[in-house]
């Protein structure tokens, strides 16, 4: 077994939430861990140094399937310098690219995966990435979507939400904790409280309780206002902006709504997502 603990999501889905929460119940201070500290905490496996480092040259110049192929190396050398487990971020959906595996099976020890209402991570979306609504639930239904290669992160492949929540779900199990994010809103306590359980922090109850405030959304909100997220869009649009759930009763049309469920019908109906008049 390996020692890499994924902290999986599709975009815009609660990942960073996730690594909020470990990183202050790792770090168990005072005050929060800063944003722009979370990377001591859980590693990036698309940061572009990683790749270059191998490579030899420039993450920027390699193509989708030089980078496919380094990947495994990349999440091998992630483990071999981790001092026991290592939490490792990731957007990839699972399985393989042109043949070489998007997580290194062989280095792992588990995960933890956050599942979104896809109504909710459509307009996410827009705001993020700068898109219109029709566009984020075109990409939400494209199985060939992945990420640009640019200086801030190298590809990513993410598929539509279906494939890549089909995938990282049919994996739960002992070592692969499957989240809703929902519920993380809605029972923070007991949730969260999984995570700590999966990590062997899970005994601390206070521990616990003081991450989880430092996680927050308020916090973090007010953290990025403060001093800013290097995670953040560059359209403007803050990292941490609402948090919210069944947003999409206020902003989607019917008929937008009808072709998320049109498309995600299974997945959605597999976590409780589909409103009961469609």
């Amino acid at each position: 077994m390996g020692n890499i603990v994924w902290l999986a999501s599709y975009p815009k889905s609660g990942n960073t939430w996730l690594r909020a929460f470990l990183a202050n119940l790792i770090a168990n201070r005072s005050e929060p861990v800063p944003l722009n500290d979370l990377l001591r905490y859980a590693e990036d496996e698309a940061n572009p140094d990683l790749f270059t480092a191998l490579a030899g040259r420039p993450s920027a110049d390699l193509d989708i399937g030089e980078i496919a192929a380094l990947r495994p190396r990349v999440h091998a050398a992630i483990a071999e310098r981790a001092q026991g487990t290592r939490f490792v971020k990731t957007h990839n959906m699972t399985g393989s690219f042109d043949g070489h595996p998007l997580h290194n099976m062989q280095v792992t020890a588990g995960a933890i995966y956050v599942v979104r209402n896809p109504l909710d991570v459509a307009i996410s979306m827009t705001h993020h990435f700068g898109i219109s609504l029709d566009e984020a639930i075109d990409r939400l239904a494209d199985a060939n979507v992945a990420t640009l290669n640019d200086a801030q992160f190298v590809s990513q492949i993410i598929g539509s939400w279906s494939m890549h929540v089909k995938g990282w779900a049919d994996m739960a199990g002992e070592r692969v904790l499957v989240l809703r994010y929902e519920d993380l809103l809605d029972k923070p306590g007991k949730q969260f409280a999984k995570v700590a359980r999966l990590v062997g922090l899970g005994q601390d109850r206070a521990r616990i309780e003081r991450a989880m405030k430092h996680a927050g959304f308020q916090t973090l909100a007010s953290l990025e206002k403060k001093h800013g997220f290097i995670e953040a869009s560059d359209k403007g649009a803050r990292f941490f902006r609402k948090g919210r759930i069944n947003e999409w009763r206020e902003v989607l049309s019917r008929d937008q709504v009808a072709r998320v469920v049109s498309a995600h019908r299974e997945q959605m109906a597999r976590f409780g997502y589909v409103p009961a008049e469609y």
